[in-house]
């Protein structure tokens, strides 16, 4: 499918999310996150209040970058319901391509910065990826109906294990290879792992 270059207005809203986030950050490893308002998040980036709930619902989503839906990921899950190829292959695709339009893991450093001055933070993530992954479950169930919801929970989780594994690979032992590579490798450990199961029963 052919996707559209992203817009002037599209650009300078990503650039404002970016201030905003990053001066939030900034803010919490300066002050902790008790020692600034909105406001000052605000006048630090150059916006207005009304602009900040443009994007965030609260503080702590500015400091995780948490903002509203991308109408990109919006098309990229509406190719993955269309598809009729396996299911856990294109569950994958669709995650990495996310990953690759979102590139979280060049933001990871920052956040574990910010959660080092402030754990507390870190249930707020925690809570932020259970509601990722309720969507992405939801997602599949709107692919493969709603008697597959039992299925859609294992694949997401499974899937969700193999990011977590190969993310650590890179953030812990700084490894080269390249992050579809080290998803696609433990996944196909835990197909050859499940289809071992199979055939012992």
């Amino acid at each position: 499918m052919e996707h559209n270059a992203p817009s002037l207005r599209d650009i300078r809203k990503r650039e404002t999310i970016r201030a905003l986030t990053d001066t939030a950050r900034r803010l919490t490893i300066d002050r902790g996150f008790a020692g600034f308002t909105v406001e000052e998040v605000c006048a630090d980036a150059g916006v207005s209040r009304r602009t900040f709930f443009n994007y965030f619902e609260s503080k702590e989503n500015a400091v995780f970058g948490f903002t509203e839906i991308d109408p990109r990921l919006v098309e990229l899950d509406d190719e993955f319901v269309a598809r009729s190829g396996d299911l856990l292959d294109d569950f994958v695709e669709v995650i990495l391509r996310r990953w690759e339009m979102l590139d979280p893991l060049s933001d990871a450093p920052a956040l574990l910065e910010v959660i080092e001055h402030e754990p507390r933070l870190l249930k707020g993530a925690f809570e932020r990826l259970a509601e990722n992954e309720r969507r992405d479950v939801a997602l599949i169930v709107r692919r493969e109906g709603a008697h597959q919801e039992l299925r859609a929970e294992v694949v997401v989780h499974t899937v969700g294990a193999c990011i977590r594994m190969a993310v650590g690979q890179i953030l812990e032992h700084q490894s080269p290879v390249p992050f579809g590579e080290l998803v696609a490798e433990r996944l196909d450990i835990a197909r050859d792992l499940f289809s071992s199961a199979q055939k012992d029963h």
